[in-house]
């Protein structure tokens, strides 16, 4: 086993991360060293209740706490973000520290571009409602001025991004019958504090499906198009420790200090300059289509994403090899595809997750081709494998095998 620092600062794109157990600690010199003043907490209604992760925060940012947003949902509603800036100007905060999940995280860093959008809810539905032109993303070309800290308790991968996407309109109001979603550029999460002993307030469960996500974006990486030896090295070392500490940060093995440690510098790892491919497309295409937790899909349908990918294609297989810990020595292709496949499973399996799309909550058989539509087109297929044809009719065989 590679070693890890106890402790380490990383400039990425403009966000400074910030590793180490018991970092929480620090919180108003992190805000005071960046000359920010008062700090609205933004998080669910279950990590705001949670007073084991609670109560370092509010310790770690003493007389710099202005106030608790706990209104954050998985729905993501555009409605939710017009909230968050309502309490911000009620409390005068200089800035959002959004702890938790994606939900919490996206949240928070599109409120800070809705800020300076302009339009209210009526204007944004209004549009919404006339189409993707008229409706456009937030903010186009300005610099929100809202700063967001990221404080990440599960293992997704939704810090180190500017990304996430709010809901405008649901499916049932919608002119497409399906849900309009706005999102908007803006810069990246100033700060990204990782306390693995945050990451141990968060319920097992929550973190195995958030593991699942993480770990696909370090899979994902080297097989996509615009890979490069930068991207693949932070993958294939993320790999190596979440291979090893997810299940024994988020499973059915044992665990410990260590584990989590390594797999909270895993998470992080696999995010830098990641590549999110067709693993994500069948995510997105099921979100298109379903209200659940997009970990569950992507624990599904990995190894048989994989399968097909290695049956096309080469998808970068030595690459993964060498971060799952498949031998290649003297073997040849077929078998270290199959080797690598067996690796996702097992992590996987070892994960309280489901192993079949049948017993995720809601799905229907019947819907299956329309999903494998939905995969086809989604952006990330943009970064397949060279040389993959990816048709419905393809993408519905790998449905029906992960059903």
């Amino acid at each position: 086993m590679l070693p890890i620092a106890d402790a380490f600062e990383h400039d990425y794109r403009g966000c400074e991360i910030l590793y180490g157990r018991g970092r929480a600690s620090g919180l108003r010199s992190v805000l005071a060293d960046r000359g920010l003043g008062d700090a609205l907490v933004v998080c669910g209604s279950n990590v705001g209740a949670n007073d084991d992760l609670m109560d370092p925060i509010r310790e770690g940012l003493g007389d710099r706490l202005a106030g608790v947003f706990d209104g954050t949902t998985p729905d993501k509603r555009v409605e939710t973000a017009y909230d968050l800036l309502d309490r911000r100007a009620e409390v005068g905060a200089d800035a959002l520290v959004a702890v938790g999940g994606g939900s919490s995280l996206d949240t928070a860093r599109q409120a800070a571009i809705l800020d300076v959008d302009g339009r209210d809810l009526a204007d944004l539905r209004a549009d919404a409602a006339a189409g993707p032109e008229a409706l456009g993303s937030l903010a186009p070309g300005s610099d929100p001025t809202l700063p967001v800290v990221a404080i990440p308790t599960t293992f997704a991968g939704a810090d180190l991004s500017t990304g996430g996407s709010l809901e405008v309109l649901p499916a049932d109001e919608s002119p497409t019958g399906q849900p309009v979603t706005v999102s908007g550029d803006g810069p990246m999460p100033v700060v990204d504090l990782a306390d693995p002993a945050l990451f141990e307030t968060t319920p097992r469960s929550a973190l195995a499906g958030s593991a699942m996500n993480g770990f696909d974006k370090g899979i994902e990486t080297p097989y996509a198009s615009d890979a490069t030896p930068v991207s693949d090295a932070s993958a294939v070392h993320g790999l190596r420790l979440l291979a090893d500490a997810l299940p024994r940060a988020a499973g059915d093995r044992p665990g410990n200090e260590a584990a989590m440690d390594r797999a909270v510098v895993g998470a992080l790892l696999v995010q830098l300059d990641r590549r999110i491919s067709v693993i994500h497309a069948f995510g997105h295409g099921f979100a298109r289509r379903y209200d659940f937790q997009q970990g569950d899909v992507h624990a599904v349908v990995a190894p048989h994403v994989l399968a097909y990918l290695f049956d096309e294609v080469d998808a970068s297989r030595r690459a993964l090899a060498a971060g799952l810990g498949v031998d290649v020595d003297g073997r040849d292709d077929d078998a270290i595809a199959e080797d690598v496949v067996e690796a996702v499973a097992a992590v996987r399996d070892a994960l309280p997750v489901p192993d079949r799309l049948r017993d995720v909550p809601a799905t229907d058989e019947s819907d299956l081709p329309a999903i494998a539509e939905y995969v086809v087109d989604d952006w990330c297929m943009d970064r397949a494998p060279e040389g993959l044809d990816a048709t419905p009719e393809a993408i519905e065989g790998v449905l029906r095998a992960a059903w």
